[in-house]
This record gives structure tokens, C-alpha cells and sequence, in this order.
């Protein structure tokens, strides 16, 4: 694996930003406990969305996740998303726009990345997760699949309980329209012919579990292929450095 940290100007944003990107190598010769995976045909691209108290960074340096990539042979891109909820803020920057438009086409720009659908992936943890899952079903031309760990599922019901971080995101109405609303979304894309395969993953003990159990209900009453996994857990990196690797074996195998 090659890792890059970009730093650039992003129109959406209006200011410099960075992503971090891990980049197969086809050849390892010669290093010590690697084998290289990566193939001659375009790589498949997992974009890697982080929480609400974190950055473009924490994946690295929580979890190993550039060791499981390299089992992949995928490139990983990590973007940084403030605390935007990967949504055209109110009041703020339009991370949803950079998100799911720009940095694709940036990320085509330097690194050749394909932007073919059956080879982009995206997912994320909590705030990550909701944009992870947002982003993927509202862009089912884009994404091939996503996936939500320990995810802000729902978002009205949250929206109540941090004031401080949502009237930036939302506004001070606290009605969150339908087309931020994850329940919504996945209504509304269920009636499309093409439609992004589907992935959750919560701790049981979780302080968000029971969102996420609700938005299971809804995936169930709808036409998705969708997997659903939970076990022993809290909110933390124990479980989402554990959960990922579910992830990568569900997106790659």
C-alpha cells in the first residue's frame, strides 16, 4: 500500500482541505510480511467517512484498516467532513455536495481512480454512518453499495438532544426535511431499478442501538439487498475496528 495525504482546494468547500488515500502497489518485492493483492484491472474504492469528534486521520490511526485493504487490494479514501453531517449545511460548508460530487471527481483527477459504479464503496461510523448510508442511496449511480457503523439512523429523533451542533446543520426549525431523513431516503429509493446494496452494523449496548434497530425495521419492509449485523459493543474503536473488517469481507468477497 502507498499512502498519500492530499491537501487542496475544494470549490464546494471555499478553502483548503485534506484527504488522506491508501493506494494499492502492485509490487511489494522484497518487503517484510506483505503480499501485494493488487490486481492490473482498476482498483475498487472504498470512501471512509469518520464521527462527529473526528477527522480525515482517526480510521489510520484507530483502526488497521490499510492492513486490511491491502488483503482487498482496494484504495481507500478518507476525507475530512468537519461536523456537517455530510450534509449542504445551513449554516456552514456544503460537505454533502464535496462529498458525493467533488471529491469523486478530484480523487479521478490525481489519483485515476475509477468512477465506474461496480467499483465505488462507501461507509462510515455514527455522524459517518448516517452520511455513508445517505450519500450511497441517494447516489445509486455512483455507489455500488454502502454501509453504516453504529449510525446516527435516526436523525429527527437525535436532531432534539444537541442544539449547539445541529442548528448550524438544519437551521433552527427542528422539522429535518424528508430528503435528510434516512427512513425517507430509502423509501424513495427503494422505487428506483438500480439501487445500492446495504450494510449495518451496532452494538447492542450503544446509546444509538435503538435508532438503528428502527431503520432495520424500515430496510426489512423494502426491496433492498440488505445485511444486518449486531453483537456485544458500545460506541468506540474496539468495536468499529472489529466491524470494519465485516464490512471489507462483505463489500470485496
Amino acid at each position: 500500500m502507498a499512502f498519500f495525504e492530499a491537501n487542496f482546494y475544494s470549490e464546494s468547500l471555499g478553502f483548503q482541505t485534506t484527504v488522506n488515500v491508501f493506494m494499492p502497489q502492485r509490487s511489494t518485492q522484497g518487503q517484510i510480511g506483505v503480499t501485494a493483492k493488487a490486481g492490473n484491472s482498476e482498483y475498487k474504492c472504498l470512501y471512509l467517512l469518520h464521527g462527529l469528534s473526528d477527522d480525515h486521520s482517526i480510521w489510520l490511526r484507530r483502526t488497521s484498516i490499510e492492513r486490511y485493504a491491502d488483503d482487498y487490494g482496494i484504495c481507500v479514501v478518507m476525507p475530512f467532513g468537519g461536523k456537517g453531517f455530510y450534509t449542504d449545511m445551513k449554516y456552514g460548508e456544503k460537505y454533502y455536495t464535496y462529498i458525493s460530487e467533488e471529491l469523486p471527481r478530484l480523487m479521478e483527477e490525481f489519483f485515476g481512480i475509477s468512477q465506474k459504479r461496480e467499483n465505488n464503496f462507501i461507509a462510515g461510523l455514527s455522524m459517518g454512518g448516517y452520511g455513508a448510508l445517505k450519500i450511497g442511496l441517494k447516489n445509486p449511480q455512483r455507489y455500488t453499495a454502502c454501509a453504516g457503523l453504529s449510525s446516527v439512523a435516526d436523525i429527527r429523533g437525535w436532531t432534539s438532544g444537541c442544539p449547539d451542533i445541529m442548528i448550524p446543520v438544519f437551521g433552527e426549525n427542528p422539522q429535518i426535511p424528508d430528503s435528510e431523513d434516512l427512513f425517507c431516503i430509502a423509501e424513495e429509493t427503494n422505487k428506483l431499478a438500480v439501487k445500492p446494496r446495504v450494510y449495518m452494523g451496532v452494538g447492542t449496548e450503544d446509546f444509538l442501538y435503538e435508532g438503528n434497530a428502527e431503520l432495520r425495521k424500515k430496510f426489512e419492509t423494502l426491496d433492498f439487498d440488505y445485511t444486518y449485523r449486531e453483537s456485544s459493543g458500545t460506541h468506540c474503536w474496539t468495536f468499529w475496528d472489529e466491524y470494519i473488517q465485516y464490512v471489507l469481507k462483505w463489500m470485496f468477497e
